[in-house]
């Protein structure tokens, strides 16, 4: 097996990186390096930028307006944004609905929403979990009665990423009461400016507001908003679970932070005064999720070359949820750890671009507690963990 990338490939990643070091904004770029918030507006302005560019869908094929890169064009695309500083593109339109729409949704569907994710004028939202349907989707309630042309939406969402910035939401809902719980779920796009849709806000243990609850209703829902048939969503819904599944594992962003880690144990002084990245046994505790990344990466590469030819992801989605969302969970504790007693307090109000007081401990500290607070999620959404290695014990071994 070559790992090494071709020139063609090479010539690439240096277009790319010149594209970045010339279009990306300053600010923007400093609030990703240096941990600072993130508002819609800053995602908006690079999707934006991308756009233009014609660079917004990477994975997307030519015929739906991608760029029609290849697998490996794909992942320097994605590993140069990361490295730079560019911030992560809201998955939820480009890389988990529009596959869906791709695969299953009428012609008139996709000449609709597919330029629309691309430009930006719609800005999505998932609506999958509900309070007592988690890890069992397929137990959820959120129901969608017809009634002529419409479907009368009533129900709740909750741990909606971002949805107090969407405007669209893609629902699943159940249609059919009677039959197996697998069974009777269609797959719904919904204007989030519809009457009855009520969004409120659930504050996470970092004090950040990025999940919230969705209530429905008596909402009304077109029937031309359902993909593919009525009561098949399941199908659609675990196609989309798939492709998630693959953008949790996150390589290039895991990359970043494996490289500040080590700026970080370069600067912090370990118990013998010496910098903690000469400690013996520190040192080694980084070689090894820089291994374990290193591996990731190439299995992220086959599910990406799979994809490509037009096969959904199998079993290799589920590992790297799994594998993905641990070395990201390591990459935080090592931060952590390697700051100290500087890692304890969580300076919030620090977050701020234009905070101007006194900060306890060194600057690049700030955010790090925070993130390890937040990255506690990886190991939970998307599929918990656990539920992740029933999925690979069914698919590979029939049990």
């Amino acid at each position: 097996m070559d790992l090494n990338f071709t020139a063609a490939d090479e010539a690439f990643r240096g277009e790319v990186r010149a594209f970045i070091d010339k279009k990306l904004p300053p600010d923007i770029r400093r609030k990703v390096l240096e941990g600072q918030r993130m508002v819609k507006d800053d995602y908006y302005r690079w999707h934006v930028i991308l756009h233009e560019q014609g660079w917004i869908a990477a994975n997307w094929p030519k015929e739906f307006g991608g760029p029609g890169w290849t697998a490996a064009q794909q992942h320097i695309f994605e590993e140069e944004c990361a490295d730079a500083g560019a911030p992560i593109l809201s998955p939820f339109g480009l890389r988990m609905v529009a596959p869906v729409i791709m695969a299953f949704a009428s012609p008139e569907q996709q000449q609709y929403y597919l330029p629309r994710i691309r430009s930006g004028e719609h800005w999505w939202c998932q609506g999958y979990s509900e309070p007592g349907s988690g890890s069992d989707l397929a137990s959820l309630r959120t129901r969608a009665e017809r009634v002529g042309d419409k479907y009368i939406v009533n129900g709740q969402k909750t741990w909606t990423t971002l949805g107090h910035h969407g405007n669209w939401i893609f629902c699943l809902v159940r249609t059919n009461a009677e039959a197996r719980k697998q069974e009777g779920i269609s797959f719904l796009l919904i204007d989030m400016k519809t009457p009855g849709i009520t969004v409120r806000p659930i504050i996470m243990i970092d004090g950040e507001h990025e999940v919230n609850e969705v209530w429905f209703e008596n909402v009304e829902v077109p029937v031309g908003n359902l993909i593919g048939e009525e009561n098949n969503g399941w199908t659609y819904a675990k196609y989309l679970l798939g492709h998630e599944r693959t953008n949790i594992a996150e390589v290039g962003r895991s990359k970043r932070r494996l490289k500040r880690l080590k700026e970080i144990a370069a600067k912090q002084p370990g118990s013998d005064g010496k910098p903690l990245l000469q400690d013996v046994r520190f040192r080694d505790r980084i070689a090894q999720v820089e291994i374990e990344l290193m591996a990731l990466e190439i299995t992220n590469l086959r599910v990406i070359s799979a994809d490509m030819e037009g096969r959904a992801p199998g079993p290799e989605a589920s590992l790297l949820k799994i594998r993905g969302s641990e070395i990201q969970q390591t990459l935080t504790e090592l931060m952590m750890q390697a700051l100290g007693h500087d890692a304890l307090p969580y300076q919030h109000a620090a977050m701020e671009p234009d905070f101007s007081g006194e900060v306890i401990g060194p600057d690049y500290g700030v955010p790090l507690s925070g993130q390890y607070f937040n990255f506690r999620k990886t190991t939970i959404y998307g599929g918990s963990n656990e539920i992740q290695r029933n999925i690979i014990s069914k698919m590979i071994l029939g049990f």
